[in-house]
């Protein structure tokens, strides 16, 4: 059962792009297409790396889809964003829900009429424990700085015979933990949060220690990928 101190974990800290002169929402408005990930502590001007936000918003691609048609339903896609992956469920005949934090992202999700909520995965999530699958795409591994707690989380989230699938670090040894801000071209920042960057043998390092197992990795178009399973 969940403790009280997910609540805790969520409200305590920033969230991706949040706060300050939110980059993220102004990309998810198409002011914008390029993102800058920073490490706050690196003490460099130097992106961590580098997002092309425009693709959030676009028409899931070949990539997407492929990774959907195998999968099961009913899909909870965390850190939704604009919905990309919940339409793209939604018309291979998925039963989909997104969540993300972002109001905005929300905002734009809802009114193209697709089933998203504003909460944070740490936060009580509709049908707990009755999820066929999770999906944490596009870099969200990193939501809240703690792959550990997420995949823990995720795990509390998927049913029985469920599965996690999430998008990892190229770098199957990667395992990167720190304090991030978003920046636009502008030079506008966020606020700080913790985020992560994680490759797929480091990831399953983990996830065992919570009760998930490696199941499969794979990788398609330049993007890397892995299904984990309860233990």
């Amino acid at each position: 059962m969940r403790g009280a101190g997910w609540c805790a974990v969520s409200l305590a800290v920033a969230t991706f792009g949040s706060g300050g002169a939110e980059p993220y929402a102004r990309a998810l408005r198409r002011d914008d297409d390029v993102l800058y990930l920073r490490d706050a502590r690196a003490g460099s001007s130097v992106p961590h790396s580098t997002m092309n936000a425009a693709r959030w918003s676009d028409d899931a691609d070949a990539t997407d889809i492929a990774l959907l048609r195998g999968v099961t339903g009913p899909v909870l896609d965390i850190g939704c964003g604009p919905g990309r992956m919940v339409r793209a469920a939604n018309d291979l005949g998925l039963v989909a829900l997104g969540i993300d934090v972002s109001p905005t992202a929300v905002a734009i999700a809802r009114a193209a009429g697709l089933q998203v909520r504003e909460v944070s995965v740490f936060e009580m999530v509709p049908l707990e424990g009755s999820w066929a699958t999770g999906l944490l795409v596009d870099g969200n591994i990193g939501i809240g700085g703690d792959p550990s707690a997420l995949m823990a989380r995720c795990r509390e989230l998927i049913s029985p015979d469920g599965s996690v699938v999430v998008e990892v670090n190229s770098e199957p040894l990667r395992d990167d933990v720190f304090i991030g801000t978003l920046a636009d071209i502008h030079g506008e920042q966020s606020d700080e949060f913790p985020w992560a960057e994680i490759g797929s043998t480091a990831l399953a390092r983990r996830s065992s220690r919570v009760g998930l197992r490696l199941a499969a990795a794979w990788a398609a178009d330049g993007r890397s990928f892995t299904r984990f399973v309860r233990a």
